[in-house]
């Protein structure tokens, strides 16, 4: 049975840079399990189980457009200390979360700490990298036809 569009699918996963740098893994876990095309996972990631079977074993490479997409550099915010907390000692690398205005959270990571305000970065840590997965499919569950009277 191979893989498609609508399926559940588990997998086990490594991801890696191009470098080499490893930022996640399935290893020691679960497997990941997602619906094959539902928008759960990035597009190069979606699109590579299709076609695959039980037991298959591929590495791929995904360009940053089908991953987290460019960095943009509208996503630098410079925000000002007089709006942080009180309580909140700023430190370079530090992630926080941010209120978009709409009642999202984005996560942001300070990236330079200046006189009077902080500069924060909401581009995604993976955006702008091309990514190296090996993906190995362990189990396919092809979405089945539910008729409800």
């Amino acid at each position: 049975m191979l893989a498609k569009v609508g399926d559940m699918v588990r997998v086990h996963y490594t991801g890696t840079l191009t470098t080499g740098e490893q930022f996640d893994s399935s290893a020691g876990r679960e497997p990941l399990e997602f619906e094959v095309g539902a928008g759960m996972m990035i597009k190069g990631f979606d699109d590579a189980v299709v076609g695959m079977q039980i037991g298959d074993k591929k590495t791929i490479t995904i360009p940053p457009a089908e991953a987290y997409g460019e960095r943009r550099p509208d996503m630098i915010i410079e925000f000002p200390k007089t709006n942080f907390p009180a309580d909140l000692k700023a430190e370079l690398g530090m992630q926080l979360m941010m209120n978009n205005g709409a009642g999202q959270q984005i996560p942001v990571t300070i990236t330079e700490i200046l006189e009077e305000v902080v500069v924060l970065d909401a581009n995604h840590m993976l955006a702008g990298k091309e990514l190296v997965f090996d993906i190995e499919m362990v189990a396919i569950d092809p979405k089945s036809l539910i008729i409800t009277p």
